[in-house]
């Protein structure tokens, strides 16, 4: 394509190709451009420009195109067969919205395929699925795309021809490349990017990458028992329709620290008054909302703290654990590991104010068992779960994850939490080139060992 990309031609028949589209790279006409080329490892680096002097990426980001998007393209009369169900649950212009989405997604593996199965089967418009991974046997537990003959072929490529059966109107696109190769330019073009399995570096990598363009960012992962998903939306826009309360919302008013009321109308049906309230929610980035403090209501008082599920300090000590560790998970068989993982729990279980008895010895155990393992009943409950927020988001109908979700299997529970700087203290982390730096190290008392 000599060097040029775009969005595929609707009207041209389904191919499967591993181009992929994307902008010209380090394209300076590009909006908030920022050059960057490769760093050895999992890193992008800025390249030092004395013209240059906008370094640092916006808190907020840019408001994508997508949330003023309105649909321009009619649906045909075949769709609307098609996808009669939904479009009799979410409505005909979510649907053109749908269509219209160009979605990346990063990783397939069981968690990959349960969310390419269900934004395929909603219809949307481009979905492009990146791995740079080999089909290995113990990809066949939990993947459904792939078979035995597929061992040894990329599994993006092994995967498309049975995703593209599920519904041949979604257009596919494979890419072969390994992500820590792609230059923040490539996600100019995706409205949206989920990243799957990927270390915490970089994702952060990434998320930032897509802040600079404006673009809404997934991160999800899977351990066993256990799962997180994370949300980056920028800042998003949307409706959500509920039943007139004591307390009509207002104009202006901050329902909570991030969201406010931007407009209010309402409607009567049958004697129920309805009101279609507009929001503006603000979101946080990867890097920072992995620093921030548990909202006030998680731990003003001891029956909160209580409530607050130690996964979430584990989840933290494994960021930590990979950012320190070349992005490897833990191994419980060696005493390094554990000793060091052991650490940073407790460590990051006191920066959360939490109660030392609340992270427990068997629950720090049962984690690191679970650790690399994919169980497809949670990835298909994760994967259900972020398909459906995505569509949410692409339809700008109801409230989407604000802004992480912790999923704990052994208990069958999964928790939401909004993790954002309540202070000036998250800016003044901020280095030179807009990234916060981690903190030191918080001394432990009378931490939880795991034998």
């Amino acid at each position: 394509m000599n060097g040029e990309h775009s969005l595929p031609d609707g009207s041209l028949p389904i191919e499967n190709t591993n181009e992929v589209p994307q902008p010209a790279v380090n394209d300076p006409n590009a909006p908030n451009f920022i050059p960057f080329i490769p760093a050895v490892g999992n890193g992008f680096v800025p390249i030092p420009d004395p013209n240059f002097t906008n370094m640092t990426l916006p808190l907020n980001g840019v408001p994508s195109q997508m949330d003023a998007m309105a649909p321009t393209q009619t649906i045909s009369a075949d769709e609307i067969a098609l996808y009669d169900r939904q479009i009799r649950l979410w409505g005909m212009q979510v649907q053109q919205r749908l269509r219209q989405a160009n979605i990346l997604l990063i990783g397939m593996r069981g968690l990959g395929n349960e969310i390419a199965k269900n934004l395929v089967l909603a219809g949307i418009g481009t979905l492009t699925v990146l791995d740079h991974e080999l089909v290995t046997g113990e990809d066949l537990g939990v993947q459904f795309l792939v078979t035995e003959a597929h061992i040894g072929q990329n599994r993006a490529e092994a995967a498309l021809p049975e995703l593209q059966k599920l519904n041949p109107r979604v257009e596919l696109y494979t890419d072969a490349d390994d992500i820590k190769e792609k230059l923040p330019e490539y996600f100019h073009s995706f409205d949206i990017t989920i990243a799957t399995g990927l270390p915490v570096d970089v994702l952060c990598n990434i998320n930032m990458a897509c802040r600079a363009y404006g673009r809404k960012f997934y991160a999800a992962d899977t351990h066993g028992m256990y799962g997180f998903i994370f949300a980056d939306l920028c800042l998003h826009d949307f409706v959500v329709e509920k039943p007139r309360s004591n307390r009509p919302s207002k104009i202006g008013d901050m329902e909570t620290p991030t969201r406010s009321v931007t407009a209010v109308d309402s409607k009567r049906e049958n004697q129920t008054i309805t009101d279609i309230i507009a929001y503006h929610e603000t979101y946080t980035p990867l890097r920072l909302a992995n620093l921030s403090p548990l909202p006030a209501r998680s731990r003003n008082t001891r029956r909160s703290k209580m409530r607050v599920t130690p996964l979430l300090s584990c989840l933290r000590a494994l960021f930590d654990f990979q950012s320190q560790s070349g992005g490897h998970l833990p191994v419980i068989r060696r005493p390094a590991d554990l000793a060091m993982f052991t650490r940073l729990a407790n460590q990051k279980h006191l920066e959360l104010e939490l109660l030392p008895e609340t992270l427990r010895a068997d629950f720090l155990r049962s984690f690191l068992q679970n650790l690399g393992a994919e169980i497809s009943p949670v990835v298909a409950y994760l994967g259900g779960y972020l398909a459906q927020d995505v569509i949410n988001v692409l339809g700008q109908k109801e409230a989407p994850l604000q802004n992480f979700l912790l999923f704990d299997g052994e208990d069958f529970t999964a928790t939401q939490y909004s993790l954002h700087p309540i202070n000036d203290d998250a800016m003044a982390m901020m280095n030179t080139n807009g990234l916060p730096m981690m903190p030191g190290p918080v001394p432990a008392e009378g931490p939880v060992t795991v034998t």
